[in-house]
């Protein structure tokens, strides 16, 4: 489940930084995460969103688009919490 984690964080992604975005999460998980992008696990969401959150805070200061950004991996998050959880 981890790379599928990884592709649906990479496609939030895209909507915001097109095909940067790969890279832009992959470089997030290597040097926040210390761990290989297929290794993300739901556990690391929180700490990822936070990372990627204060990054587009970088490129944007349009506080509807960070906060939508923000929700939408949110909302991936509850989504593997629950899948875990069944």
């Amino acid at each position: 489940m981890s790379g599928q984690i990884f592709e649906a964080v990479v496609a939030i992604n895209e909507d915001y930084l097109g095909p940067a975005a790969r890279r832009f999460v992959a470089r997030h998980i290597l040097f926040h995460l210390a761990k290989q992008p297929d290794e993300l696990t739901h556990d690391d969401l929180p700490k990822l969103t936070e990372w990627t959150r204060v990054t587009m805070a970088l490129l944007t200061e349009d506080k509807d688009v960070l906060e939508a950004y923000a929700r939408r991996l949110q909302d991936l998050e509850e989504h593997y919490r629950g899948e875990r959880d069944r």
